[in-house]
């Protein structure tokens, strides 16, 4: 049996299998579906300081290789999720990462905040792929500045941070160096791609929103050379991977690339239990090859060290 138990900075996991923000909702959604076992990880919808309502509708459609969406982060607020969400989820010894967004730094603060002193979860995954409303020209996650101002931000939880950021930039390298002194403890690799989808007949968007992020098996070779490209340049900054896994051969794809662990997402649409059925992949695949330990995947496309 392979050894399945793997490390992200401080956090340990039992295996390498997560959800993806944005993909499980914010509690026991996926309950009938998956053991909390099998999870190395659940990380939870987005959550804000305030509740959000997000974009209008159509907010999601299928593409040829994945789907685009526009859901703009609908989420009930970090104190009601606090309340109504998280113990559920405990009680069926669920190991919770919370993800937080913002419009403005000082919210970014302020749900951070919230999550201080919090028993069971043990990480933060903070999303700075979101629009900076202080400055419409960007988003966080596209600036160094504004992505480092908001890691040093979210510092008052208290917790290990991990930066989840966008392909959408010209050089990622500059950002993840500002996340990283900004207090980040790992990244995440990586957010949806920017797209648009038109409807011929109308001649319009077919999101409510206009454009929306793309996701699915379609961005996973960006995800790899991000996944790549970042620990090449930063070998002890750990990684969580994300972007097109639908089954175990893409999970070990993201290790191989250098991510320490791998997060199940828009596959969950078409099937809930997903994240279960590629970490059964991943087994069988590495008593294949005879891999004795998941952690023996990580970085082999760099070469020997």
């Amino acid at each position: 049996m392979t050894a399945l138990a793997t490390t992200v900075g401080s956090v340990t996991l039992a295996t390498p299998l997560m959800t993806a923000a944005g993909t499980a909702g914010t509690g026991d959604e996926l309950a009938a579906y998956l053991a909390a076992s099998q999870l190395g990880a659940m990380v939870v919808k987005s959550l804000s300081a305030e509740p959000w309502a997000g974009n209008p509708s159509p907010r999601v459609h299928g593409t040829d290789q994945g789907m685009i969406n526009a859901v703009g982060l609908q989420n009930p607020g970090v104190q009601a999720w606090l309340r109504d969400d998280l113990p559920g989820l405990l009680d069926r010894d669920v190991t919770v990462v919370a993800s937080i967004w913002a419009f403005t730094v000082d919210d970014y603060r302020r749900t951070a905040a919230a999550l201080a002193g919090v028993d069971g979860i043990v990480a933060v995954e903070v999303n700075v792929s979101c629009p900076n409303i202080e400055d419409r020209r960007r988003m966080f996650a596209h600036h160094a500045d504004s992505a480092r101002e908001v890691l040093e931000a979210t510092a008052p939880c208290d917790l290990p941070r991990w930066a989840k950021l966008s392909p959408n930039v010209t050089a990622l390298g500059p950002i993840v160096d500002a996340v990283v002194a900004g207090g980040a403890e790992a990244v995440t690799l990586i957010n949806t791609v920017m797209g648009m989808v038109i409807e011929v007949e109308t001649g319009r968007p077919v999101l409510g929103a206009g454009g929306g992020g793309l996701s699915g098996p379609a961005i996973r070779p960006v995800a790899v050379r991000a996944i790549h490209d970042t620990v090449a340049e930063h070998p002890d900054l750990p990684v969580v991977g994300v972007g097109g896994v639908a089954r175990g051969e893409h999970a070990v794809e993201l290790l191989m690339a250098g991510a320490r662990a791998v997060q199940v997402g828009t596959a969950t649409y078409a099937d809930p239990g997903a994240p279960r059925r590629v970490l059964d992949e991943l087994v069988s695949w590495c008593e294949r090859h005879g891999v004795g330990q998941v952690t023996d995947l990580i970085g082999t496309a760099h070469g020997p060290t």
